[in-house]
């Protein structure tokens, strides 16, 4: 299973250089997990660069895979794994959500760097 992080699907709806990377566990939607607060970050990202409707036609894209919302065991998961690893809120969210289905989380938020199943890419261009 894998879930992939707002930074990552930004990069694979730009195209840029990690676009590639991605796409693996984008496209392969039977194993794709979406947290809720995914969906939340990528829209409105899309939103102010781009517009609604192209905010809408990439999230409906991103609901192709398994949308995972955020309930009150799940919230509890994501407050305790957060302390743990000083991460921000909708990261703990991202990591509890991959952290319950076994999920490997893809990402370029450096939050990520170092924890378990995660696939960090950084955001520096490549030499």
């Amino acid at each position: 299973m894998n879930v992939v992080d707002s930074s990552a699907w930004l990069s694979y709806f730009a195209g840029d250089q990690h676009a590639g990377a991605f796409a693996e566990p984008i496209e392969n939607v039977p194993e794709l997990l979406v947290p809720s607060i995914t969906l939340a970050e990528v829209f409105r990202a899309v939103l102010h660069q781009l517009g609604e409707e192209t905010a809408l036609v990439v999230t409906a894209h991103m609901k192709q895979g398994k949308v995972v919302s955020l309930d009150s065991d799940l919230a509890s998961d994501a407050a305790r794994l957060g302390a743990l690893h000083k991460l921000p809120l909708a990261d703990s969210i991202v990591f509890a959500t991959a952290q319950k289905y076994a999920a490997v989380v893809w990402t370029m938020d450096k939050d990520f760097k170092g924890l378990p199943n995660v696939r960090y890419l950084s955001r520096k261009k490549a030499k």
